[in-house]
């Protein structure tokens, strides 16, 4: 108190006080956050979507997908931009199923192929779950001197199904299943021999999908 016993009054703040400067810049930077994060909750780009199934060798255009918009946050650039241009040549290198988004990483040059299609015709019935995409081991028993099979042996361990077709035998006495199956450039020269020499050709559905 002062020397009258009167309490000392506290000064109104004044538009010159730099704490009141401050204070005004928390709240604008507080709110400017806000917004940004609303709106970046709320952004959708372009993104392709395969139009059909797309396999691993398949020509691709852009006749190949449609577009959509969705929200991709942080994995924005892991997936095809339908404002980029498609390599040259382009094909599929990972199939992607109908509908789904088109990883960037599964599109490429016809350099880019790792894998090669080869065909493995089955008599057997095959598991409901061995579909394109599905991951099979192909086993293959090779003629012995006896008209008959040697021991089979694991050839195509994990090998990923590009196709499949099922077909009736030419008299109409059964059904054999034709499937397209990825193989590398190193298994292919022992597989391909293996067919010629008529082995015998059996596929188990992988679950575990590629080793």
């Amino acid at each position: 108190m002062d020397a009258q016993g009167r309490a000392p009054r506290l000064a109104k703040p004044s538009w010159r006080d730099p704490r009141l400067f401050v204070g005004m810049l928390l709240v604008l930077a507080s709110v400017a956050g806000v917004v940004a994060l609303l709106d970046s909750a709320d952004k959708t780009v372009p993104a392709y979507v395969a139009r059909d199934a797309l396999v691993v060798g398949q020509t691709v255009t852009e006749d190949s997908f449609d577009v959509v918009r969705v929200r991709l946050g942080e994995l924005d650039g892991k997936y095809l931009d339908p404002g980029g241009a498609l390599p040259t040549h382009a094909v599929a290198v990972r199939m992607v199923p109908k509908g789904e988004l088109v990883p960037a990483s599964s599109i490429g040059g016809t350099d880019a192929l790792d894998r090669k299609t080869a065909s493995v015709t089955v008599s057997e019935p095959l598991p409901k779950e061995v579909v394109a995409g599905s991951h099979v081991d192909v086993w293959v028993a090779l003629p012995d001197e006896r008209n008959g099979y040697r021991e089979p042996v694991l050839m195509l361990p994990g090998a990923e199904v590009a196709a499949l077709n099922d077909s009736s035998t030419s008299l109409g006495a059964g059904r054999t299943t034709q499937l397209m199956v990825l193989v590398t450039d190193v298994q292919m020269p022992q597989f391909l021999g293996a067919v010629a020499n008529k082995a015998k050709v059996s596929v188990v559905w992988n679950p575990a999908g590629a080793r």
